[in-house]
């Protein structure tokens, strides 16, 4: 007696074989469609004890690097001031502005964790509008909390 996993085996090389000869026994041109890497594994089954407990562990570590990659309440404090100590003058209405230049200064102090926030491309997207070429501090700092 088989098992059902022989059984599906079977079953796909018959399939194969079948498909192959219907399409006429043609194999691809293209050789890097052998090189694809694998994306999709199926979830382990409940008596496969031994792959659920890697699949578990994995993503536990997975999410304790992701944990160590967040700001913690101290440095988003620090990234406050930094960001609050380097604003551009004249203030719009209540809103605080830091202009490019500033924000690089800021970005060079803030830390590693903070670095990847202080590129030219998030300044461009926060960008608005401004006379003098300035992001509003209160916004930039809550697209780090939110991405972050």
């Amino acid at each position: 007696k088989k098992s059902e996993q022989e059984l599906k085996d079977e079953e796909m090389e018959l399939f194969t074989k079948y498909y192959m000869e219907w399409k006429g026994g043609q194999k691809s041109g293209n050789i890097s469609y052998a090189n694809i890497p694998r994306f999709y594994y199926r979830l382990p089954a409940e008596d496969e004890v031994l792959l659920q407990k890697l699949r578990e562990e994995s993503r536990a570590v997975f999410l304790q690097r992701k944990s160590r990659e967040l700001l913690d309440n101290e440095e988003l404090q620090n990234l406050w001031f930094l960001l609050d100590k380097h604003q551009t003058s004249p203030m719009i209405g209540e809103e605080a502005m830091i202009n490019y230049e500033n924000f690089l200064k800021v970005g060079e102090k803030a830390g590693p964790k903070c670095k990847q926030f202080f590129t030219a491309k998030i300044f461009a997207k926060l960008l608005h509008n401004d006379p003098y070429g300035r992001i509003s501090i209160m916004q930039f700092f809550n697209y780090v909390m939110r991405k972050g």
